[in-house]
């Protein structure tokens, strides 16, 4: 998740939004995420070779 995302701040107009907010909180409360796994090879490559990574389109 982007950290920008976390930093806004939420308002809520009405009170029926700010309750569904709280409820997906509770229901979210002590879920945990799935086990990712990588199944294909990952490579650094530097800002100046990206162009040539992708090719000329």
């Amino acid at each position: 998740m982007a950290t920008k995302s976390i930093l806004k701040d939420v308002r809520f107009r009405d009170k029926s939004l700010c309750r569904g907010f709280a409820a997906a909180l509770e229901h979210a409360k002590g879920k945990k995420s799935k086990e990712v796994r990588i199944s294909r090879t990952c490579q650094t490559i530097q800002k100046d070779k990206i162009k040539d990574f992708f090719g000329d389109k």
